[in-house]
């Protein structure tokens, strides 16, 4: 779709037809699909409308009419490959009990996990009417989106999940969830298993509703030292995907344990991810040599030329489009796009790749 064209409805198109699809079951396309991390968000001024009328980031989140609205601005303004599901990674905490907030300008609260408090539990009947605004939203944007957009669900990964958890926030590279990692890990390991149940779950009741695709947001990988990203960001990718596959076995997963540097190629390979999100700081023709050959590679340019635009946005593109056209290639953001951003530049972005 492009700005001021019609389209037919979502359902006359095969789902293997849609370029990001296409990409993430390994074909190479002269021209690669191209989506954005929160490409529906507070940069748009529509969006910021919308939020204000909705009275709370939650509310956007669980009221299908607004959540929908959201995820489908982006699309009518610029016409991306892809559309993602608007919502937010701690939903799955909310559904499990835990209090959940937004402060202003600060980002996302919850009350951290007390020493002598249980673990959270998983009462999937209680945990999917919880999130039955959510499935709906998925369900409603698979009729409404173009016919060529394909829908990506999303959830946030367990690692990343438990450290909101404990922390009652991300701040200090995590250092609560991490102290209890090794003070108590037999209490730590506890959380990861119900988080990890749980995410698997969601993932597959998204696909259920009409996902096409799912990501797997591991946004504070990067706080793991080695033996521990194998142990709470690999393993539980693992089961998670084994998970989905179990029951949507042809619906493509992509990674994005962010940060991690040369880990990315090893969690590939470990966990058969059908794509991985690389962060702004990789080199994209390290990732052709070290990625590609295992899977997509989606990415990866620096946010900030959303900000400042420009020739310098534009000979990063150049350089990212040439380094990974000889493989399967989504082109993407290093991380989301921030609040400040020129929605010029996105136009400028979009022109630069498909000519």
């Amino acid at each position: 779709m492009r700005l001021g064209q019609k389209h037919e409805t979502h359902a006359t198109m095969n789902t293997d037809d849609k370029l990001l699809i296409r990409a993430l079951k390994g074909e190479t396309l002269s021209i690669p699909p191209v989506w954005l991390m929160r490409q529906a968000g507070r940069y748009l001024p529509e969006y910021r409308a919308l939020r204000e009328k909705a009275g709370g980031f939650l509310n956007l989140c669980y009221t299908p009419d607004f959540a929908v609205e959201v995820t489908l601005q982006p699309i009518r303004r610029f016409g991306f490959d892809a559309s993602i599901l608007f919502s937010d990674i701690l939903v799955v905490p909310h559904a499990m009990g835990r209090d959940v907030w937004f402060e202003t300008g600060e980002g996302p609260r919850l009350n951290p996990l007390t020493d002598d408090e249980p673990l959270p539990t998983l009462n999937l009947e209680s945990f999917h009417t919880h999130l039955a605004p959510v499935y709906e939203t998925v369900g409603r944007l698979r009729e409404e989106l173009p016919k060529e957009t394909a829908l990506i669900g999303f959830s946030g990964a367990p690692w990343t999940l438990a450290t909101y958890v404990i922390a009652g926030r991300g701040k200090d590279e995590q250092a609560a969830a991490r102290q209890l990692m090794f003070s108590n890990p037999e209490r730590f390991s506890g959380l990861i298993d119900v988080l990890t149940d749980a995410v698997s779950h969601y993932l597959i009741r998204q696909i259920d509703a009409g996902a096409e695709a799912v990501q797997i947001f591991d946004s504070w990988a990067s706080a793991l030292a080695p033996n521990s990203f194998d142990k709470y960001c690999v393993a539980p990718t693992v089961k998670i995907v084994n998970a989905v596959r179990a029951v949507h076995p042809n619906t493509p997963i992509i990674g994005f344990p962010r940060g991690v540097g040369s880990e990315y190629a090893d969690f590939a390979k470990a966990t058969g991810v059908n794509g991985i999100s690389l962060d702004q700081t990789e080199s994209p023709e390290w990732a052709a040599r070290e990625i590609q050959p295992h899977c997509t590679v989606q990415g990866n340019l620096e946010p900030m030329h959303m900000v400042t635009g420009g020739d310098a946005m534009l000979a990063d593109i150049d350089r990212i489009r040439e380094a990974l056209s000889g493989g399967p290639h989504i082109f993407n953001l290093g991380h989301g796009i921030t609040p400040n951003a020129d929605t010029a530049n996105v136009d400028a972005l979009l022109r630069r790749i498909r000519g």
